[in-house]
């Protein structure tokens, strides 16, 4: 877990005189969970689109891989292997569990974004499709409509997806957003079962998950990094005490 499969530095992103990323370094190693917190406002949403490339940076660089990525697009990070879910839940409400898996499956395959029922019979999109579902704890639910699905169930759908894209990296923008104690819970399970088979950019307000799941977390405040480090070093920094996490942390 030593080699950075993605790097930012000294990333600006600003709107207006308010400054969203004020010379972000950040890094991400092979295979680990790395999560990013912060206050409301701190700017973690704007950093997740810039390196997912929905949103330029003002100045400053992306790096995945061995590459320079500033300056591509999202459809072209996606097909490098970057794959990012989002804080309001995005799945084809009308189609089933499976359908929506077999969707993914069937865009990584570089075919036309078509869904014709013939495409529904076809071994080589449902049987991975299905696969997917069973890593998200799924499979039985495989053909409910994606709208009968619990709110924690369509997000666990939404990372199916995700897997299905076959990524190297996941950029996962606040999974447990919205869920009960039971369905973080088996989110939290979800993604520690992921732990060493992918590398995860993790942003979650949900501490519980974060120092569950976390190798290493970065605190965001006011567009600046603050500090970097395992989760035994973050609740012992008395700067992160006082910005994010309050002292009886």
């Amino acid at each position: 877990m030593n080699n950075p499969l993605l790097q930012t530095r000294q990333l600006h992103k600003s709107f207006g005189a308010l400054a969203a990323t004020d010379g972000v370094d950040f890094d991400v190693r092979e295979g680990e969970t790395h999560a990013v917190i912060g206050p409301n406002g701190a700017g973690k949403t704007t950093f997740i689109k810039q390196l997912s490339g929905e949103l330029r940076p003002d100045s400053g660089q992306v790096r995945f891989g061995e590459e320079d990525i500033t300056a591509l697009p999202a459809p072209q990070r996606s097909r490098r292997g970057l794959a990012r879910s989002f804080q309001i839940t995005s799945i084809y409400r009308d189609f089933s569990a499976l359908d929506n898996v077999a969707l993914a499956v069937q865009a990584q395959a570089g075919h036309s974004f078509q869904f014709w029922k013939a495409a529904r019979e076809d071994r080589a999109l449902t049987g991975p499709a299905l696969h997917f579902l069973e890593q998200v704890f799924l499979d039985k639910r495989s053909a409910e409509l994606a709208a009968n699905l619990s709110h924690g169930e369509q997000r666990q759908l939404e990372v199916a997806m995700a897997l299905a894209t076959q990524p190297r990296l996941l950029l996962l923008d606040e999974p447990m957003a919205g869920m009960g104690t039971d369905e973080s819970q088996r989110m939290i399970a979800l993604l520690a079962s992921l732990k060493g088979q992918k590398t995860i950019v993790l942003v979650e307000h949900d501490m519980d998950a974060v120092f569950t799941l976390a190798d290493r977390i970065s605190v965001l405040v006011y567009g600046r990094i603050i500090a970097t480090g395992t989760p035994a070093e973050i609740r012992a920094n008395a700067e992160v005490r006082s910005a994010y996490l309050g002292e009886d942390a």
